[in-house]
């Protein structure tokens, strides 16, 4: 069956949906997007991802195509057409179509898409191997553009290595996973993980799961680290909307925590996962 779709004010078919050749989402990458977990058919850290998108925005001069309430409303619409019960909402927003010019153009409407993606939130996570790659995105990895090329080169890389992911490096020290926040456990059981700065995405999930690693009593420290640190830590481990807590179990050929789930990552994802069923609207 095919799925419902959201654009521009209308549920209709996926395949009738359509956006113009002139949309500088396509011609510029000029647009931000979203991505909210749809855990138990309810949405998980709906409002962190909808103060990100408006924040992206911003940083765009472009403002929300419609406020929080109607956006909660279009996103729980949506899950229903669908039938979600476990997947995400993503969503894209574009400055809108015009004639192709450098310029930023006046008096157009945003292109609003919103689409569903069935998933497979929980179950055991045996961990992914990794590979570090020189970070070679633009230089406003806060804001979260829909330029990810750079992404899927990175995944492409891993992939054609027999590898699950890459780790990106700038200046010796590592950024972010390709699509995710990462960290390291040092052997005295301190988690270590990049400050945030515009260097890379404030990711909503690194924000919730800091936080029940800090109510856990577990030590954080936010500063920059390299791949040989990484590579001598005790585990690590990375954070996305839809992956939650994924452990890291190898990194450029040195094995981590055994080759398995770290017990930190392991119990971390454990919580996130509790206290998600809770606060989920």
């Amino acid at each position: 069956m095919s799925r419902t779709v959201y654009v521009d004010g209308a549920f209709v078919p996926e395949d009738e949906a359509k956006v113009s050749v002139f949309d500088r989402g396509f011609l510029f990458a000029d647009a931000v997007y979203e991505v909210t977990a749809v855990f138990g058919g309810k949405l998980l850290d709906f409002d962190g991802h909808m103060a990100r998108l408006e924040r992206s925005l911003g940083e765009l001069d472009m403002e929300m195509p419609v406020d929080r309430e109607k956006m909660l409303e279009l996103h729980r619409e949506l899950v229903k057409r669908n039938n979600v019960q476990d997947g995400c909402v993503y969503l894209q927003v574009t400055r809108g179509a015009a004639d192709r010019d450098f310029v930023f153009p006046k008096g157009v409407s945003q292109t609003l898409v919103m689409f569903t993606q069935n998933k497979t939130l929980t179950g055991e996570k045996k961990g992914i191997k990794v590979i570090s790659v020189p970070d070679i995105r633009w230089g406003r990895r806060d804001i979260k553009t829909v330029q990810l090329l750079a992404a899927s080169l990175n995944k492409m890389e891993a992939k054609k290595q027999g590898k699950d992911d890459t780790w990106l490096v700038e200046d010796g020290f590592v950024t972010e996973g390709s699509s995710n926040n990462v960290y390291i456990v040092t052997k005295e059981g301190k988690i270590v993980t990049r400050q945030l700065s515009r260097s890379i995405l404030p990711g909503i999930t690194r924000a919730a799961v800091l936080k029940l690693a800090a109510e856990q009593g577990l030590e954080i420290e936010e500063r920059p680290f390299t791949i040989d640190e990484a590579r001598n830590a005790a585990e690590a481990f990375a954070t996305s909307a839809t992956t939650f807590v994924t452990p890291v179990v190898e990194i450029d050929g040195a094995e981590l925590s055994g080759g398995v789930a770290g017990p930190i990552a392991k119990r971390l994802n454990e919580i996130y996962i509790e206290e998600g069923r809770k606060s989920a609207i």
